[in-house]
């Protein structure tokens, strides 16, 4: 029997994909949301910004499931198709920054990028870690606070089943508690001050990072920040369209789907539409 149209998947078009931040290897991964994203579009370039395996986890215990999986492969084909994959290996895939430099089955490592814009602008692209001075001077402390956001995660997946039960889409908790700690706030603030002045030292116009788990596109001080999120808290990434405009993507809200860990995606209560940001 047919699908009914609006259940049926539609595919999209853009000129660069950024994603970040998908922890793959982590129970907290939402793989599921970022298979289906991958499947639904396409792109000429695909830049993997940082933290896509998380090794960290990985050398403490193993977990790996079948939409892990699906979405290494997916990746791949990407690359084996034409789109240019370049990966921008993060702290957390830090291991892969021995191989930069090198291509693996047509996905290219490389420490950052400058990407030009279908309207010349150009953009720093780095994963950011280098601009935390956590995870940069004091790499313990990093760790017990990787520690404690896995704690918040795990809530976070309970919070979301229980949510599932009674027809609601998913919405990050772990998120939301982020956002209303004030040292949070204005960690956020200063990580995005540091890397729009940095674009600017190099004379770029703009920055695209990942990161810090905070989708965001804004000016600060005349440079355009891009941060394109991540795929255990907010399933968000970053798209240029044709026309050199960028859009943040939430691939969570807009859908309205609940995702399983089955693969399997049911339709929820309708909500209200929820606005995307305009494209800059």
């Amino acid at each position: 029997m047919n699908s009914p149209d609006f259940l049926r998947p539609s595919r999209r078009r853009y000129r660069t994909v950024f994603l970040s931040d998908t922890h793959l290897g982590t129970k907290g991964c939402r793989a599921d949301f970022l298979v289906d994203f991958l499947r639904r579009t396409d792109c000429d370039r695909l830049y993997l910004v940082g933290d896509i395996i998380d090794g960290w986890r990985l050398r403490k215990s193993w977990y790996w499931d079948a939409d892990h999986d699906e979405a290494i492969r997916l990746v791949l084909r990407m690359a084996r198709e034409g789109t240019d994959v370049v990966w921008i290996p993060g702290n957390h895939d830090e291991m892969f920054r021995d191989w930069l430099g090198l291509e693996v089955a047509g996905v290219r490592l490389a420490k950052e990028a400058v990407h030009e814009a279908a309207d010349g602008r150009r953009f720093l692209v780095i994963h950011g870690d280098e601009f935390d001075s956590v995870v940069r001077y004091a790499k313990v402390i990093a760790h017990l606070g990787d520690w404690a956001y896995d704690a918040a995660l795990a809530a976070n997946r309970h919070f979301n089943a229980l949510r599932r039960r009674f027809g609601y889409p998913y919405w990050s908790l772990s998120q939301w508690l982020k956002r209303q700690v004030k040292g949070a706030v204005k960690a956020i603030d200063r990580f995005e001050v540091a890397l729009a002045q940095e674009a600017r030292r190099r004379g770029l116009d703009g920055v695209v990072c990942g990161h810090i788990h905070h989708a965001e596109m804004r000016d600060v001080q005349g440079i355009l920040y891009m941060n394109d999120g991540d795929w255990v808290e907010s399933c968000t990434a970053l798209v240029e369209h044709a026309d050199g405009s960028f859009q943040l993507v939430d691939w969570a809200r807009e859908n309205r789907f609940s995702f399983f860990r089955t693969g399997e995606a049911s339709p929820v209560a309708e909500v209200a539409p929820v606005e995307t940001p305009e494209a800059v």
